[in-house]
């Protein structure tokens, strides 16, 4: 109580002292601190720095010093000039904030995020014995960029359509949230960069399929959702090309070895999003698009090609066993989760409700990261690929031995070093490795 008295008798005084004085800082300093009143509330009407502050009683008190007005003066002149730098670092914050949730949002983060895990994985499968971690980490950053320009580009397209239905009406584009031209410069400008750094970090043949799957995704893929309902499969299509790009970008080439995760994916898309066309049937309708359980009331065909796709899954650990990618305990450990989401999509197809949906949309996703950590656990490195004396150049070595063999007891372990001339007088490379497990021929350098 008496702080408020003396807050009211010094203002008071302050004032007249101010309105009497030839120098006006001092009723600057009285208006730009406050107006007291008898009343409790704040006056919103006004700007924040000129609110009225009221308090609960008016008791006079002794006025203050001359001196002690000066000192305040001075005080609040000062307070005043840091005053807008304050505001204006405030406002800068919470613009960078709304634009990073934009930006995030337009990306679709997490979903770019579950892309550049299967590149990643897809550039450590085609690495061999030596990982680029500097490669790696630039494949990475190139398949996110271009991922998150693929994705807002898409909700660009479908901002009409997102506004009606319930799971994307509060994207940024259908609330308002950011503009469209703002939109389409962000992805535009990721996605030149994302395609730029993997030509210049990694090579052509990984940006020249960055920048076809951002077509297909953006330009053909989109439309077709409203068109028919292939659009699932060249969806799938889509989905398949970044661990092919991973592998492009760290051996140069596209082998057939490298098509194992590519067609994982693949096969892996249609029980997935099968599953969330049936889940989300009513919403996809709400928005115009032409899905393929639209036009499957009982949802027979829709659980019947879950279930068919997912049992087309079956052999990839054998083929990954048998063209000495993965070890024979992948092979156990993928035939296991093949046929436990197979089991949730026969479960789909008799009973198709949906728990059961659901229950075969959460199998799937539990499927994927479970067969990427297992291929990459399991995998056989014997790929004749090594560092030379640059630790971030990758040398890809031929399949001619220039060097002796050295033998041991027991011939199923024995060693074949080979050495041979880089080119252009490069220093030789050796690399050894296990006789039972041949080397692919491999025709020409690659540097980085």
């Amino acid at each position: 109580m008496w702080r408020n008295s003396a807050t009211v008798s010094f203002s008071s005084k302050l004032l007249s002292y101010s309105s009497s004085s030839a120098n006006p800082n001092y009723f600057h300093y009285a208006s730009a601190f406050s107006i007291f009143s008898p009343n409790g509330v704040v006056d919103q009407t006004l700007s924040p720095s000129h609110q009225r502050f009221y308090c609960s009683s008016a008791v006079p008190s002794p006025s203050p010093s001359s001196g002690s007005v000066i000192k305040l003066g001075f005080l609040a002149n000062k307070s005043d000039a840091f005053r807008p730098l304050c505001l204006k670092a405030r406002d800068a914050v919470q613009l960078a904030r709304h634009y990073g949730r934009c930006y995030w949002e337009l990306s679709k983060a997490r979903l770019s995020m579950l892309v550049v895990a299967t590149s990643g994985t897809g550039y450590v499968l085609g690495s061999g014995n030596a990982v680029d971690l500097a490669g790696l980490c630039y494949t990475c950053a190139g398949t996110m960029m271009v991922a998150a320009s693929a994705n807002s580009l898409n909700q660009v397209f479908e901002i009409n359509n997102d506004a009606k239905m319930k799971r994307t009406r509060l994207r940024p584009l259908p609330s308002g949230r950011i503009a469209i031209p703002h939109a389409v410069t962000w992805a535009s400008s990721v996605g030149f960069a994302g395609t730029a750094l993997l030509a210049w970090k990694a090579n052509m043949l990984a940006a020249g399929l960055a920048a076809s799957n951002l077509v297909l995704y953006a330009f053909v893929y989109t439309p077709l959702k409203q068109i028919h309902p292939v659009n699932t499969w060249v969806g799938a299509v889509v989905g398949a090309i970044p661990p092919l790009l991973g592998w492009a970008a760290a051996s140069g080439q596209i082998s057939l070895n490298g098509l194992i995760l590519p067609a994982a994916l693949y096969l892996w898309q249609i029980p997935h999003f099968m599953a969330l066309a049936y889940l989300c049937r009513d919403d996809y309708a709400a928005g115009g698009y032409r899905m393929f359980s639209l036009a499957d009331a009982s949802g027979r065909r829709t659980a019947a090609v879950a279930f068919r796709n997912c049992l087309y899954l079956i052999p990839l650990g054998f083929i990954a066993y048998d063209w000495g990618v993965a070890s024979g305990w992948f092979c156990v450990e993928s035939s296991v989760i093949t046929l436990a989401i197979s089991a949730a999509a026969f479960s789909f197809y008799r009973d198709r409700t949906t728990q059961k949906a659901r229950r075969m949309f959460y199998a799937s996703l539990l499927y994927l990261p479970v067969f990427m950590s297992g291929l990459l656990f399991h995998r056989l490195s014997d790929n004749p690929q090594c560092l030379a004396e640059n630790p971030n150049s990758i040398v890809e070595l031929p399949s001619f031995p220039e060097a002796v063999t050295e033998s041991e007891e027991d011939d199923q372990k024995k060693k074949v070093r080979y050495v041979t001339a880089g080119p252009q007088g490069r220093a030789p490379v050796a690399y050894a490795s296990i006789a039972p497990f041949p080397f692919l021929p491999v025709p020409s350098y690659v540097d980085q």
